[in-house]
């Protein structure tokens, strides 16, 4: 029995099955072709209003109905595509194709279509990540990656819609960040007497740097004139199987990591005391040393293994009796001495190269109780100069 049409949409009918089809033609927007979709219900009702979802989402430009593609499946072609062609750093890249293919790809979502992603589901994976005992950063970081691929299913024109825009971005415990006292650090560096990467110690305690942007300074980001260093990049080890496990040296991460930090008097002798040792190695290896322009290099004038780096810092930190300290700990360990000095939460936010001063209040928005004290002092001799 055939229906009539009803304000333009389609045709509807009733089956020989008992079960409503309505149905209308569109034209496909990218070859132009005629198409045909259905849509069906137990009753005429329910027939008619699924058609009208469908005309909607023809209407606005979005596919008919979703790709029945696995995600397992997709999360394969946005990782060789998407990611790939992306502009984030290459350890990022690797890391985002890990989490992708083994916590979406082989996890719970893994034998979902697209089509049959709901936000429900998505709730549902951070809690099966939360009750593996998944660090807080990671389960974040596995919402972020299912979102952006999905963002790019939509793109592509196989969803309507995100379903992980109507979940929650999972929360990120923060931690107050381990950091040494002025004493410790000074024990420190005294344990790396004798090794080559003293002064690259010293330098990360007496700069805040990271390791990575430290290791990509050339003598050129030296400028003694205006008594800053320039921060341009950072080096790390690019880990594809097709680039052979070498280092690159990278853009920032963010703009405000390119940033100057000024010369202290101690830092100038440092890369003074560098520059001699750099001038000792290619004495000793004239045939083998590369002209890197690095400050800071192996034997040969080649840049620095940050791995090398890591472990030069964990023995120095054995010698010297302190535990749970690494290279990130002497960056800690600077921005909590200048905060501790009364240096301004904004000044140290730029030295350290934060993308925001929110970054920096929320790892570092503890102080030291005397420098609460004296803060207090402060407020109260301002508050009582008033009345005198």
């Amino acid at each position: 029995m055939a229906g009539r049409r009803s304000n333009g949409e389609g045709a509807i009918a009733r089956r020989k099955d008992g079960l409503w089809e309505a149905r209308f033609t569109y034209e496909d927007p990218e070859t132009g072709e005629q198409k045909r979709a259905s849509s069906y219900g137990k009753t005429q009702a329910e027939a008619r209003r699924k058609m009208r979802e469908k005309r909607a989402r023809v209407d606005a430009g979005q596919p008919v109905r979703d790709a029945t593609v696995p995600l397992s499946e997709w999360v394969d072609r946005w990782v060789a595509t998407t990611l790939a062609a992306s502009d984030r750093k290459q350890t990022t890249k690797a890391t985002y194709a890990t989490l992708a293919k083994v916590h979406i790809a082989n996890g719970p979502l893994g034998t979902l279509t697209l089509d049959r992603v709901k936000p429900s589901d998505i709730d549902a994976l951070t809690m099966h990540l939360r009750a593996e005992g998944k660090a807080s950063s990671t389960v974040r970081q596995v919402y972020t990656i299912l979102r952006a691929l999905l963002d790019a299913a939509v793109r592509d024109g196989l969803l309507a819609r995100n379903p992980a825009l109507s979940v929650a971005r999972p929360g990120v415990e923060r931690k107050e960040a381990r950091s040494l006292s002025p004493a410790e650090v000074l024990a420190l560096l005294d344990a790396t007497k004798g090794s080559r990467f003293a002064p690259l110690v010293a330098f990360l305690a007496r700069t805040g740097l990271r390791r990575g942007e430290a290791l990509a300074l050339h003598w050129s980001d030296v400028d003694d004139t205006g008594g800053v260093i320039r921060v341009r990049g950072t080096l790390s080890r690019d880990d594809r199987r097709s680039a052979g496990d070498k280092l690159v040296i990278t853009e920032p991460k963010t703009e405000r990591s390119r940033r100057a930090v000024a010369l202290s008097e101690p830092v100038r002798a440092i890369l003074t005391r560098q520059r001699e040792l750099q001038a000792a190695d290619r004495a000793a290896l004239p045939d083998l040393w590369q002209d890197s322009g690095l400050v800071f290099t192996s034997e040969v004038g080649g840049p620095v293994d940050p791995r090398n780096a890591l472990r030069a810092v964990s023995v120095a930190a054995e010698k010297a009796g302190l535990a749970g300290v690494t290279v990130h700990t002497l960056r800690h360990s600077a921005a909590s001495g200048m905060l501790n000095a009364g240096v301004p939460l904004t000044a140290v936010s730029d030295v350290l190269g934060h993308s925001s001063i929110a970054i920096t209040g929320d790892v570092y928005g503890h102080v030291a109780p005397e420098v609460q004290r004296a803060a207090m002092d402060a407020l109260d001799a301002a508050l009582d100069s008033v009345r005198q």
